[in-house]
């Protein structure tokens, strides 16, 4: 577990841009189980790929077409939420940061780690719009 100093504003950033912060795998299967689209942003202190996911997830938000909802939990701090996102996003390893996107519960798009790392805000960006102008 991270000490909330280091998490808080990691957290936040995703907050303070509309991002919902889930705690429990209650609040997790409670925002999956409604109809739409829901972005799951799974956070992470891993600077080399969390950096760039963060602001890509805000930037893909710029766009016409949108999820319904976003949401996030934290890799390492909400095990509880984490798992069961995790569940949610069979059969993908876990992977932290990584980036979901569900319709009506069944996931439909997902950016894992591997497609993170070393890749700008904008393109990881650019990646979620093409899937949001498809389901959303």
């Amino acid at each position: 577990m991270y000490p909330e100093e280091i998490v808080k504003p990691m957290r936040q950033e995703l907050v303070d841009a509309g991002f919902s912060a889930l705690y429990t795998a209650d609040e997790v299967e409670a925002a999956l189980g409604k109809e739409g689209t829901t972005l799951v942003v799974v956070n992470s202190v891993c600077g080399c790929a969390a950096r760039n996911a963060r602001p890509g997830a805000i930037m893909s938000l710029n766009g016409e077409k949108k999820p319904a909802q976003i949401v996030t939990v934290f890799a390492g701090v909400d095990k509880d939420a984490v798992d069961a996102a995790r569940q949610h996003m069979f059969p993908f390893p876990p992977s932290s940061p990584s980036m979901a996107l569900f319709k009506d519960g069944e996931l439909v798009h997902m950016l894992e780690r591997h497609h993170i790392e070393g890749n700008p805000a904008e393109l990881i960006a650019e990646n979620l719009i093409d899937a949001y102008k498809e389901y959303c």
